[in-house]
């Protein structure tokens, strides 16, 4: 039986890229794409993957909110987080997420297809190239020297939040998430007073420095 993978990545020149190398794998079979967190929610609900190799940085909704409701529909997929970012911060959430992996997108592909295995064999997999900082934040944590913890926001005042971030208005989002101006509203109301904020500037500023919207 063949191992169905979806790939969900903004950047085409990606999805291609690992689409041609994939699919001259034995066993692998690519069954879908996706650009942005939404649709690779939508598309793993439907075709349910084996593995997912799923982008952080996107618009819309982000690779760790997708990630964490991809698992909750179907915890039998394997998440492999493929991305540019080395912040320790982001790969935490995405283990937190339910992700089984984390590799940087400059690795080499044979690294995929070590992590794709680790993951299959019920392992974790981290790029050995950011280990050792993963480790020593590990540590210091044990040590009691992590930072304070941060205001906790549900996953919807997340995404709420994203789109913010985005630039889109209380109209837009209401179309997006299916819902009614006012509750758009009362969403930003309580995401503000829970992060003590004032202005859409901060909120925006926030999501970025906290790896929820990575729009500059």
């Amino acid at each position: 039986m063949s191992t169905k993978v979806l790939l969900v990545d903004d950047h085409q020149i990606v999805r291609n890229g690992l689409r041609l190398l994939l699919e001259n794998e034995e066993g692998m079979e690519i069954v879908s794409e996706a650009d942005n967190g939404r649709d690779a929610v939508r598309i793993s609900r439907e075709l349910r993957p084996d593995i997912v190799i799923m982008d952080i940085a996107m618009s819309d909704m982000n690779g760790i909110e997708a990630t964490r409701r991809i698992i909750a529909a179907n915890p039998g997929a394997k998440v492999l987080a493929l991305s540019m970012h080395r912040e320790k911060r982001l790969i935490f959430e995405m283990f937190d997420a339910g992700a089984k992996g984390y590799l940087l997108k400059e690795c080499a592909f044979e690294e995929v297809l070590r992590a794709i295995s680790f993951v299959q064999h019920g392992e974790l997999y981290l790029s050995p190239k950011i280990t050792g900082a993963v480790l020593e934040d590990y540590l210091e944590r044990m040590r009691g020297g992590s930072a304070a913890e941060r205001p906790s926001l549900t996953p919807r005042e997340r995404e709420v939040l994203q789109l913010i971030a985005e630039g889109k208005n209380a109209k837009e989002i209401a179309f997006l998430l299916d819902i009614s101006v006012s509750t758009v509203e009362t969403f930003r109301h309580l995401i503000m007073k829970k992060l003590k904020l004032k202005t859409v500037a901060e909120l925006t500023r926030y999501a970025i420095s906290e790896g929820i919207s990575f729009i500059e």
